[in-house]
């Protein structure tokens, strides 16, 4: 392909098309990646070891940090949504997702092969996750979220002017963010 400009301009295109329109660029090195967002996903989340995208089917973090080096650019999308009932955020998020890997695959097939996702909630193919990497029905499709590789969004969407707050009630507006690394 062309130069970065050109690049950026067929990918936002993409995005576009695909009903994406809040995103930003940022270096991949602008990524941050902490050991605390591993933790929390361990004593805090419901779907530790319930999920095949998740920990602990994910890598360590010194192998997600280093993974996330090797590549120079992403996209950071931006998503607002006000959704008070946990089976609302759910199909909230496994649509959502569903469409990013949409975007991903139309990324990969513009010419850019390392083009890899992480999504807004859990693996939105099947309705109940196996929960072993080995058994997975999709294994070319499941992908991780950014905390599920140990990426602190705190620290990355505010150092991109996103807003991210820890929210008191259900009822308050949820920022989330989904993360295409590209080169």
């Amino acid at each position: 392909m062309g130069d970065t400009a050109t690049q950026r301009g067929v990918l936002e295109g993409l995005f576009k098309e695909h009903g994406f329109e809040d995103f930003r660029w940022i270096p991949a090195s602008g990524i941050r990646v902490a050991q605390w967002v591993r933790m929390k996903c361990q004593f805090g989340c419901p779907e530790y070891g319930t999920n095949v995208a998740c920990p602990p089917n994910n890598p360590p973090v010194a192998e997600c940090e280093r993974f996330i080096g090797e590549y120079t650019e992403a996209a950071l999308f931006h998503f607002v949504k006000t959704a008070p009932d946990h089976e609302e955020r759910r199909r909230w998020s496994r649509e959502t997702s569903a469409r990013l890997l949409e975007v991903e695959r139309a990324v990969f097939l513009a010419g850019h092969p390392k083009a890899f996702m992480l999504l807004v909630g859990s693996c939105p193919h099947c309705e109940e996750c196996v929960g072993r990497p080995g058994e997975c029905r999709l294994p070319g499709s499941a992908r991780p979220t950014p905390e599920g590789l140990a990426i602190d969004l705190f620290t990355t969407a505010t150092s991109a002017g996103y807003p991210l707050a820890v929210l008191e009630n259900p009822l308050q507006p949820m920022n989330r963010y989904a993360i295409l690394l590209v080169d």
